[in-house]
């Protein structure tokens, strides 16, 4: 069956850095494009980033545009989001997908 598994979130200050995880299995990863997402307390869920299949083409939201890369390993069914800068605004669950599946989440909290 399809399993995400995210990890790597933690509590960071601002202007510090973290990179998120996500171990997929049981879907063909390498032909997929996978997302990543975030939900903050008493939002709507908000999207980050994308990448394709290939890991040639990347798609960021506005807010993390120039701070967040994301990158993929096929070989090792993983997606990975680099986060720099980060502001207590980017404090959320994140979540790795693709299609209607999703990770459990990860917690990302930014404070001083």
């Amino acid at each position: 069956q399809v399993q995400l598994v995210e990890s790597g979130g933690g509590l960071v200050q601002p202007g510090g850095s973290l990179r998120l995880s996500c171990a997929a299995s049981g879907f063909p990863f390498a032909i997929v494009d996978m997302s990543w997402y975030r939900r903050a307390p008493g939002k709507e869920r908000e999207f980050v980033a994308n990448i394709n299949f290939s890991g040639r083409t990347t798609n960021y939201g506005d807010s993390v545009k120039g701070r967040f890369t994301v990158a993929r390993n096929n070989a090792k069914k993983m997606v990975y989001l680099q986060m720099n800068s980060l502001e207590p605004e980017d404090t959320a669950v994140y979540y790795c997908g693709w299609a209607d599946f999703w990770g459990q989440g990860t917690q990302v909290t930014v404070s001083s």
